[in-house]
C-alpha cells in the first residue's frame, strides 16, 4: 500500500510527463511537489524499488506501466470527486481542486464505482479533464486552443487547461464557463490579443496566455 505522499508524487510525474511528452526530471518534480531536488530523489528511489518508476541519472524519471496504471486511477478518483461536489453538492468549480486532493487518497474501490455509476458514468470533468474510466481509458475529443482559431471561427468552450483557483474565478468573472459559446471577431496583431463574441452578446478582448489555456469545440 503506498502513502498519500507517494501518490502524490506519481500523479505529478503522470502530469508532467503529459504535458513535457517525455522523460521528467527532479527538478520538474520540485517545482510541482514544492520541495527540494533532493527530497525527491529519494522518493524516485523508493518508487523505483517498488517498480512503479524508471530513473536513469541525468536521463530523467518515467513512469513503469504499473505506476502510470496507479496514477490513472488517483486522476480518475480526483476528477470523480470534483464532478461529484460541483454536481451534486453546488461547489463552484474554483473551490473543489483541494477537497479532491484529499479524497483522492480513500482506498475503497467500490466506493469510486458507486461513485461513477452515481453520477451517471461522466467522460469529462468541471474543469473539462477527461476521466478515465475504471480501465484507464480515457474520451478522446476534438478540440483546439482558442488561440488556433481563426475570425469568423465559432466554438464552444470544453475545457480549461492548468485551472488555477485565480484563473477559474476570472473566467467566471467575465462571463466565460464549460459550453459557453463565442465567435472570434479580430486578431490583433500588436499584442496577440483575440477579440470574441460570447453568446450573450458580450464583447471581450481575450490575452494570449488565457486563449492558450481555453479549449474551443468548434461549431462551424
Amino acid at each position: 500500500m503506498l502513502s498519500s505522499t507517494e501518490e502524490n508524487y506519481l500523479k505529478a510525474i503522470y502530469n508532467i510527463s503529459e504535458r513535457e511528452s517525455g522523460s521528467v526530471t527532479t527538478n520538474n518534480i520540485a517545482q510541482v511537489m514544492q520541495t527540494k531536488a533532493a527530497s525527491v530523489t529519494d522518493m524516485i528511489k523508493k518508487l523505483a524499488d517498488k517498480e512503479l518508476v524508471d530513473y536513469a541519472k541525468y536521463r530523467g524519471v518515467s513512469l513503469t506501466e504499473k505506476g502510470r496504471g496507479l496514477a490513472t486511477q488517483l486522476i480518475r478518483k480526483h476528477r470523480l470527486w470534483e464532478t461529484f461536489l460541483v454536481d451534486k453538492l453546488g461547489f463552484d468549480w474554483d473551490e473543489v481542486h483541494e477537497l479532491a486532493e484529499e479524497l483522492e487518497h480513500i482506498r475503497s474501490d467500490e466506493l469510486i464505482n458507486r461513485l461513477d455509476q452515481f453520477l451517471g458514468q461522466p467522460k469529462f470533468d468541471p474543469h473539462g479533464d477527461p476521466i478515465p474510466n475504471a480501465s484507464g481509458r480515457f474520451t478522446i475529443r476534438q478540440q483546439t486552443q482558442l488561440s488556433d482559431l481563426k475570425p469568423g471561427e465559432k466554438g464552444e468552450v470544453v475545457a480549461v487547461h492548468h485551472h488555477d483557483d485565480a484563473l477559474l474565478r476570472h473566467l467566471a468573472e467575465i462571463g466565460i464557463e464549460l459550453k459557453t459559446n463565442l465567435e472570434v471577431l479580430e486578431l490583433h496583431a500588436y499584442d496577440q490579443s483575440i477579440q470574441v463574441r460570447l453568446g450573450t452578446g458580450k464583447v471581450l478582448q481575450i490575452n494570449p496566455g488565457l486563449a492558450q489555456k481555453l479549449f474551443i469545440r468548434r461549431s462551424n
